[in-house]
């Protein structure tokens, strides 16, 4: 039987940022830790430096093997859109600090791994992560979608490996 890898899942955001861990040996996978990054509204220099460094405490206190991160959904406001990307840009650095291979999904990919169709809506994704995790208690939207984030890199990383690709 493989050895157990422990995958860090994020998802961003310049307000709240999801995040959550997860243990997968061979095809089963358990709950580690989730929760979630609030950065009061205010400076962003200072919610991004909040975001790089609570992250690198969660890598010190759990010590991931690798990373996965939701790429940025592009909406109308092009203003929020820059914002979350710089601020995906702080947490993907910390995870390089933590020397953490980091690999992206979309949100459709990461639905369609989870619920099994790429336009489920919040709710059937936490539906699903409570139904294959049974975390110990109640989760945040944004907690749970992190969680989702790590059951996606999970179910990509053995072709991953298999093939040898990279993202």
């Amino acid at each position: 039987m493989p050895g157990c890898i422990r995958l860090l899942g994020v998802d961003p955001g310049s307000l709240k940022t999801g995040v959550g861990i997860i243990d997968v040996r061979g095809n089963r996978i358990s709950h580690v830790h989730h929760g979630v990054i609030r950065c009061a509204r205010g400076d962003f220099d200072t919610r991004l430096m909040l975001l790089f460094s609570s992250l690198k405490q969660v890598i010190a206190e759990f010590s991931p093997d690798a990373a996965a991160i939701e790429d940025v959904f592009v909406s109308k406001n092009v203003a929020s859109a820059l914002k979350l990307g710089q601020a995906r840009g702080a947490l993907i650095a910390a995870c390089g600090e933590g020397s953490l291979r980091v690999s992206a999904y979309s949100p459709t990919q990461v639905k369609q791994a989870v619920v099994g169709f790429g336009r489920a809506d919040k709710t059937q994704v936490q539906h699903m992560v409570r139904l294959l995790l049974h975390p110990p208690e109640p989760l945040a939207e944004d907690a749970a979608d992190a969680l989702a984030v790590a059951i996606c890199h999970a179910h990509h990383t053995p072709m991953r490996n298999r093939t040898g690709s990279s993202s």
